[in-house]
């Protein structure tokens, strides 16, 4: 059973994650039936947290493509249970390069935020 998370590391990793986090329309953040720690757009996670004796894990919903290139970088694995759904997990979230999580998180957020959501960011990026 993993646990909410709880460790000082924990937190801060999901306070960095906050913040980028907060520049997205209708994030929520809460903790799911398992004690998972979530970023959510509509209901759908795009990140998962867990913590588990000692031991902090952060998953994220990729396209299948980029988690093949995550993969082979050797930095990511896919996720138990969820990875045939494109979710992969860091292997050491001590070394997580922020530039690229910065785009991870985005490229998560887009594929599950709705349609309308996906629109308007394409609109206001361009």
């Amino acid at each position: 059973m993993y646990d909410v998370l709880s460790s000082k590391q924990g937190s801060e990793l999901v306070a960095k994650v906050r913040e980028i986090c907060i520049n997205f329309r209708e994030v929520t953040e809460g903790i799911d039936k398992f004690g998972h720690t979530s970023f959510r757009i509509k209901d759908k996670p795009f990140i998962i947290f867990g913590e588990y004796e000692g031991n902090i894990t952060m998953s994220i919903k990729t396209l299948m493509e980029t988690q093949e290139l995550l993969i082979q970088s050797g930095k990511f694995k896919k996720s138990p249970y969820i990875g045939r759904h494109g979710w992969s997990t860091v292997l050491d979230v001590s070394a997580i390069d922020w530039e690229e999580m910065k785009d991870l998180i985005l490229e998560g957020y887009l594929r599950c935020a709705p349609k309308s959501i996906v629109k308007d960011y394409q609109k206001t990026s361009t």
